[in-house]
């Protein structure tokens, strides 16, 4: 019963070991993941990317795809920004398309009736999205592999992953410690 007892006091020490190895240099990342996920949740409460507007013209013909892209190129010059688009994200229920850029986090809507720019805001949701999942490090060097996003997410979800492990049995290695000394 002893040797139990010095068994599970042992392994719950090495649990302890590795669980603080692992949780110290972890916990800025953690801090990281946990801060922008909560503002990802409540990303369209706290306003944090643009609501999409609605056009007046619904039913109406159509803008080209063609206009829009130059309408865009020509918004991103005079803001003196970069006009390469990432995306346009066409709404036809609301007669709106969203454009977005690969080096900037501006976003165009346009009404595709009219042709007419309604908003130019800036998407903090994306920002916050890529802190959260490590591709702003990426973004910022412009790195197209992707190396650090993947480097970053795997090597925190395995660390946590492993502290949730390690942290149930930092919790029931004792409990089991307790139950024997109570036995003798």
């Amino acid at each position: 019963m002893i040797s139990k007892i010095k068994t599970l006091s042992k392994e719950t020490r090495l649990y302890r070991k590795f669980h603080k190895l692992i949780a110290i240099p972890m916990v800025i990342f953690m801090l990281i993941l946990g801060i922008t996920g909560v503002l990802l949740t409540w990303k369209n409460e706290l306003q944090l990317k643009p609501s999409t507007e609605k056009s007046r013209f619904i039913n109406k013909k159509l803008v080209s795809l063609n206009f829009i892209q130059n309408k865009a190129t020509e918004i991103c010059d005079s803001l003196k920004l970069s006009p390469e688009i990432d995306r346009i994200d066409y709404r036809p229920s609301k007669g709106i398309a969203k454009v977005r850029f690969k080096s900037h986090f501006t976003e165009l809507q346009i009404d595709c009736a009219s042709g007419k720019i309604t908003s130019i805001k800036q998407r903090t949701d994306t920002i916050i999205e890529m802190i959260h999942d490590g591709s702003i490090i990426d973004f910022i060097f412009k790195s197209e592999s992707k190396n650090f996003k993947l480097v970053y997410a795997t090597t925190t979800s395995l660390a946590l992953i492993f502290l949730a492990f390690s942290g149930f049995w930092l919790w029931l290695k004792p409990k089991k410690i307790k139950k024997l000394k109570k036995s003798t």
